[in-house]
């Protein structure tokens, strides 16, 4: 049986000195899709590339002292250099420097002027070079390119059009009866209302002040304007138009092209009728992704405010990175980075939740049963539900990829090891271990400890590539040797590590990573209520070494309950909120250093827990009179609040 097709697209990419984190979102998004779509068997073909010519290419290597070709060459070898530093598996890497693009956009050209698609006129009007875009005055914004917002220049020479015009009902008809052609929908309703309906206007194709770029083949002092050279490079790439259109027949259309949201009206104005003009299908899908923004905005070169991904993967780990960008915000929307937050997901989602799960479950098989995996022996209700939501998240993830929700199907992937680690805290496997005549308990909860993590790392393959075989090596288990039970489907199903499997204990698979300077929350963490680590331990040694307190010194401490009133933030501390609370006879101060874990907004009105005689002592030189209670496990943090509503002032015994 033959394998179904699956053809998708990153823009190709300006050659700028250097690719900021924001490219490369985009990227490992689309291979995130390639190698999820490849482990449901599909025939994937995945594309990337480069757009070499223009103006500013032209101007940048003048400065440089280089031919065009020059600069560009060394460009793309450190673009492609990043990308095998981020594992993106791309299929092919189209240059639109090639002559396979460049012999094919020629015909391209060729075929539309002579159908009378494009002809010849004069242009007179605004051109923002950094953008290659040309503007109407009423498109302008404060007389400034409206998507970068840099000056424009104006241009007035000889130029070849294409009658971009001639389709617009064309295009509003298809838009209108494809409603999943430009995604998100608040990206299609952009289109239709701010750029079709008030009318467009034929394109400018062609320059003749530019000398970097595509040859018009019959008029050769004109060069092909890049929208029309950088757009056909999904089609060359496959070989339209040429001796061995193979691919082409094969993979087109695309099932989808995904763009940053500022080059989605190309994308979904002018390259589909360009495809129309030459009577070719429409992509099935334009997803136009949003913006990583940091506090100045759109991360851009010339702002000076783009982050480096090399360093960022040097530092946490290739996967971590990956992990971050996918799961941090919705695929679709804008969303802020900060290496704040990159640190906070390592830390608690991989190093805590994750690694913490497996390096407990392989240390326990080894410790009890000498790394062997028992099937199990003595299953409870308890186990009903973690292999339930087990066997559930297969499905939830598969819809959430197939929708290009990568954050949802995170999320859900979590959930089972959110679940796995209550689990652990539920069955205490360091107390059966004391017991042999609990070991067939035993055995049970470390098997389905171990499935649980042969899924997780089934499931998370497609977003860290480099995480899945470590995983399974720990557990023992090889993709080659055991396929039936590492394949994509055999996530679906539980119990399939066999008897006799032996886990061999690696190192952490994601180290944690912490910063030497000391900070306000160290300082108030001190006077938490926090479990160590927030980890059960996989032998016993915490158990021995406890030190008890008596029922009197226990009673000491007076814990009440308080209702958050006011909350705000601490100016020049990031980590700490003051808060006003409710005692029910009395109101006090407190400041607490959970800024990176509740919002203002979040707490008041909320009912916590307090201690109430602590004595008072100060924070960033802010009176803090009393003490929280929260529960943390590595940088996860939540407060202690009751079970039911109980006035303010309740004493907790």
């Amino acid at each position: 049986m033959e394998k179904p097709k699956f053809y998708i697209t990153t823009p190709i990419y300006y050659p700028s000195d250097k690719l900021h984190i924001g490219h490369t979102y985009c990227t490992v998004a689309a291979d995130t899709i390639a190698r999820y779509k490849r482990l449901r068997g599909y025939d994937v073909f995945f594309l990337t590339g480069t757009d070499e010519h223009g103006q500013k290419i032209e101007r940048k290597a003048q400065e440089a002292g280089k031919t065009p070709q020059e600069y560009v060459d060394e460009i793309v070898a450190s673009i492609k250099d990043l990308w095998k530093l981020m594992n993106i598996s791309y299929d092919d890497f189209i240059r639109t420097t090639e002559e396979r693009h460049k012999k094919v956009v020629q015909k391209i050209f060729t075929k539309l002027y002579e159908q009378g698609d494009i002809y010849k006129s004069e242009y007179e009007g605004w051109y923002c070079t950094p953008c290659e875009s040309f503007w109407l005055d009423r498109q302008l914004v404060d007389g400034k390119c409206p998507d970068c917002g840099r000056p424009v220049e104006r241009a007035r020479e000889e130029s070849y059009f294409f009658r971009l015009s001639k389709y617009q009902d064309a295009l509003v008809k298809y838009i209108e009866e494809h409603p999943d052609f430009i995604v998100p929908q608040s990206r299609a309703n952009e289109m239709i209302n701010n750029f079709i309906k008030p009318g467009l206007e034929d394109v400018c194709v062609s320059r003749t002040t530019i000398k970097w770029g595509i040859p018009v083949p019959f008029d050769p002092k004109h060069v092909i304007y890049v929208w029309i050279d950088a757009l056909s490079n999904y089609i060359t790439a496959l070989g339209y138009m040429s001796e061995d259109d193979s691919k082409f027949k094969k993979y087109w259309p695309a099932d989808v092209h995904l763009v940053g949201k500022e080059i989605v009206r190309f994308h979904t104005i002018i390259w589909p009728a360009m495809l129309m003009a030459l009577g070719l299908p429409l992509p099935k899908m334009v997803f136009g992704h949003g913006w990583l923004l940091l506090e100045g905005g759109k991360m851009s070169k010339s702002k000076g405010n783009v982050v480096d991904p090399v360093i960022l993967a040097q530092k946490y780990g290739v996967d971590s990175l990956r992990y971050f960008l996918l799961r941090e915000i919705p695929f679709g929307a804008d969303g802020h980075f900060s290496e704040d937050a990159l640190r906070t997901r390592h830390n608690s989602d991989l190093a805590n939740d994750l690694g913490n799960l497996l390096s407990r479950t392989v240390a326990m098989i080894e410790k009890y049963f000498d790394e062997i995996i028992h099937l199990p022996e003595a299953k409870e209700d308890l186990d009903n539900e973690l292999i339930t939501l087990a066997k559930e998240v297969y499905e939830k993830v598969c819809r959430c990829l197939d929708e290009l929700q990568f954050s949802n199907a995170l999320i859900e992937i979590w959930k089972l090891i959110a679940r796995a680690n209550k689990y652990i805290d539920e069955t205490m496997p360091w107390v059966l271990g004391r017991d042999k005549s609990k070991y067939p308990r035993l055995k049970t909860v470390l098997y389905n400890l171990a499935e649980v993590l042969r899924i997780v790392a089934i499931l998370i393959e497609p977003f860290m590539p480099q995480t899945t075989p470590k995983i399974l090596q720990q557990l023992g288990i090889s993709k080659d040797e055991n396929p039936d039970i590492t394949a994509w489907e055999s996530a679906s199903q539980f119990g399939l590590i066999p008897e006799g499997t032996k886990v061999k204990r690696g190192d952490p698979i994601f180290p944690r990573i912490v910063e030497k300077e000391e900070n306000a929350m160290e300082d108030t963490n001190k006077q938490e209520v926090k479990n160590p680590e927030g980890a059960v331990p996989a032998d016993d040694k915490n158990e021995e070494q406890k030190e008890y307190i008596t029922i009197d010194d226990f009673a000491k401490i007076e814990l009440k309950v308080a209702k958050v009133l006011e909350a705000k933030k601490i100016e020049g501390a990031d980590k700490l909120l003051k808060l006003i609370v409710d005692l029910g006879n009395e109101k006090r101060q407190i400041v607490a250093g959970i800024a990176k874990h509740y919002t203002p907004d979040e707490l008041v009105g909320k009912k916590i827990v307090v201690v109430a005689n602590l004595k008072p002592a100060k924070l960033r030189g802010v009176e803090s009179q009393g003490m929280l209670l929260a529960a943390s496990i590595g940088d996860e943090l939540c407060l202690i609040t009751p079970e039911k509503d109980i006035k303010e002032g309740a004493r907790v015994k």
